[in-house]
């Protein structure tokens, strides 16, 4: 496969959307300074490890994070890291730069109340979703770490975009079992725009990588993204699979139904397994998530009676 193009998909997909089509009133996340500061610097090829490390030592909670992950079994390398100097050379730039913004994102969003949004429920699927990414990027044989970051990220906007649009969000929520659209299409309704469309713009003024901002943008493509020419079988599809699965506000009204009848035309792909495997590394990745609603108990107690098909998808994974 050739070398994916993110910028010019990015462009391309967000040429005729700015931030200035939300609501005025609308209040966006703002990232930490020092995540800010590392994500230009690490951009500049004359900058060095130790002038990274030191943007990072002056946020306490950026230090604790980045030394927790890379120390922890969920990386499992051989050597442990002292400081940050050490955990940004062992775990690589574009990894520790994906980390890092990860974690930024996540206290700005974390800072914010939501009236709609259970933080720690909200955490426990984001999580939920980026692990499954990862195994599903093993299947497609594409970057895993991109898919975890990708997925974890993917709908960082709701919790601050549904507090400040509740009522909206909350006939979303009300009318849920009479209307099977996807949340995307009741926010396109309603707004003009989605939150995937507006958190990759963010994503993109906040100067992240074009790869990422591409996770974001096309998360909620569903099983259609398997047969896109270029992202059929990126990190990009391994976290639009991530978005069928279950969260407060039931995004996809039959997630898990499609991914059970995604089984039966790829050979590789075991819901449920995956499902466990997915809970068995959620106590290794050490984000202070709880896993309180286990994914393996959520898929065993799924409908068995999907609707969605396609034979196209078959034959776009048939050499997966």
């Amino acid at each position: 496969m050739s070398e994916i193009d993110w910028k010019s998909i990015a462009d391309k997909s967000l040429e005729n959307f700015t931030l200035d089509a939300l609501p005025p009133t609308l209040e966006l996340p703002a990232l930490p300074h020092a995540v800010t500061q590392f994500t230009q610097k690490s951009g500049d090829p004359n900058s060095t490890v130790k002038q990274l490390a030191e943007i990072i030592e002056t946020d306490t909670g950026l230090t604790v994070e980045l030394l927790k992950h890379v120390n922890s079994a969920f990386v499992g390398l051989r050597h442990k890291a002292k400081n940050v100097q050490q955990g940004l050379s062992l775990l690589g730039m574009r990894q520790s730069k994906s980390l890092i913004v990860t974690t930024g994102m996540q206290a700005a969003i974390r800072s914010r109340k939501s009236k709609l949004i259970n933080q720690n429920c909200f955490w426990n699927a984001s999580l939920q979703k980026a692990l499954f990414a990862k195994e599903i990027a093993l299947l497609l044989k594409t970057d895993g770490d991109l898919a975890f970051a990708g997925a974890l990220l993917q709908d960082y906007l709701l919790p601050v975009i549904t507090n400040d649009l509740f009522e909206n969000y909350l006939q979303f929520v009300e009318q849920r079992e009479s209307q099977s659209e996807c949340i995307c299409e009741f926010e396109q309704q309603a707004f003009g725009w989605d939150h995937a469309l507006a958190g990759a713009c963010l994503a993109r003024r906040w100067l992240l990588p074009d790869e990422l901002v591409c996770c974001i943008l096309f998360h909620h493509q569903g099983l259609r993204i398997l047969v896109h020419p270029e992202l059929g079988r990126s990190a990009v599809a391994a976290v639009a699979l991530s978005a069928l699965l279950p969260d407060q506000l039931r995004q996809h009204y039959q997630g898990l139904e499609q991914l059970i009848k995604l089984e039966e035309k790829w050979g590789a792909f075991n819901l449920q397994e995956m499902a466990e495997k997915v809970d068995e590394r959620h106590e290794e990745v050490s984000m202070g998530v709880r896993n309180d609603f286990p994914l393996s108990r959520r898929c065993r107690a799924a409908n068995d009676d999907a609707t969605y098909d396609d034979g196209s998808i078959k034959n776009s994974l048939c050499n997966a």
